[in-house]
């Protein structure tokens, strides 16, 4: 399977709050991740409470898989985002083109195994631990922000907020 230049893959391990995989189909709506995939029980049992307020799902597929490590295209770089020692500061961080990122679930985290074969192992330099939706925020807002594709302009703004928000900076 070939990918395409670029493609984000964000991969939960067994996300237990519906509400936060619901954040983080936003984030990867505004930040256009490709796909989300998830492994584990817990949250297809609570997706009833769906909270993608955007409704990203209808553009950005929600997949729930055995393994998040296994078929991977070769191309595919796996990225392991969480508090493990001996990880990189994200700041430090060179995000691969093409990227699978997997983060541990909100009350545990990512399987020695799975660290065991990622590519690069990252973490967010913070005092505590952020939740799930929060870490992909960071995540995806640190790859934007180091990607040579940034679109930032007036048109970008209009077309992204809110339908009440016609404010501006006056010159």
């Amino acid at each position: 399977m070939n990918l395409k230049a670029e493609q984000v893959v964000i991969g939960l391990t067994d996300p237990k709050s519906p509400s936060n995989v619901g954040a983080v189909m936003r984030a990867a709506g505004c930040y256009q991740a490709d796909e989300v995939r998830y492994t584990g029980v817990r949250y297809t049992r609570a997706a009833k409470f769906h909270t993608d307020t955007k409704d990203v799902l209808r553009k950005i597929p929600l997949n729930a898989v055995e393994s998040l490590i296994t078929d991977l295209p070769e191309e595919q770089r796996v990225i392991c985002v969480d508090l493990v020692e001996g990880a990189i500061p994200l700041p430090e961080f060179e995000h691969p083109e093409n990227a699978l990122y997997i983060f541990g679930p909100e009350d545990g985290t990512i399987a020695q195994n799975v660290i065991d074969a990622a590519d690069a192992v990252v973490y967010v330099p913070t005092i505590g631990c952020m939740n799930l939706a929060a870490s992909v925020n960071v995540l995806l807002y640190d790859r934007l922000a180091k990607s040579k594709h940034l679109v930032a302009n007036d048109e970008l703004i209009k077309r992204s907020r809110d339908t009440n928000n016609k404010v501006f900076v006056k010159a």
